[in-house]
């Protein structure tokens, strides 16, 4: 069985993860997907470089929890979500949110969802290099809105 989460230092394959989460059942009629991908720029500086880091065995049941929350809301046959951890590059992949359904509009909603409660729920934590050295990033209000819409306060003040 395709697990739902994986944390990995690796890089991902979009194409083979779609195949395998679409060939887990035959009624998926639609997939939707997301990868965020690390910017150069953030907050208006230059980013070289990215170090993410999480709590081991913490990350994954938060995750799994967001799926399962997913399912309830949602009418969805799988989610995969896989997100990378250690040091990144700009351009490199660093999350995949991949969900499907018998229709698309489930799929659309459950996965921006899901990705809605990562970028804020998820115990990650992100340091930028900068020009100016390395600094931690702060989450977003604009991601905890985002979150809000869901009708899910963010634990993050």
């Amino acid at each position: 069985m395709l697990p739902r989460v994986s944390i990995q230092t690796e890089d991902f394959d979009l194409s083979a993860e779609v195949q395998r989460l679409r060939a887990a059942d035959k009624g998926v009629g639609a997939v939707c997907t997301f990868v965020g991908t690390v910017r150069d720029r953030n907050d208006g500086q230059p980013v070289s470089a990215m170090e993410l880091e999480h709590y081991p065995g913490m990350t994954e049941a938060a995750i799994e929890a967001m799926i399962d929350e997913a399912h309830r809301r949602f009418d969805i046959l799988g989610a995969r979500v896989i997100h990378r951890v250690g040091a990144l590059q700009p351009l490199d992949q660093i999350v995949l949110v991949a969900v499907t359904s018998a229709h698309r509009g489930q799929s659309f909603q459950a996965c921006e969802f899901l990705m809605d409660y990562l970028k804020t729920q998820a115990p990650f934590w992100k340091k930028e290099q900068t020009p100016e050295g390395a600094r931690w990033v702060d989450a977003r209000v604009s991601d905890d809105a985002a979150l809000a819409r869901w009708g899910i306060e963010a634990r993050n003040v």
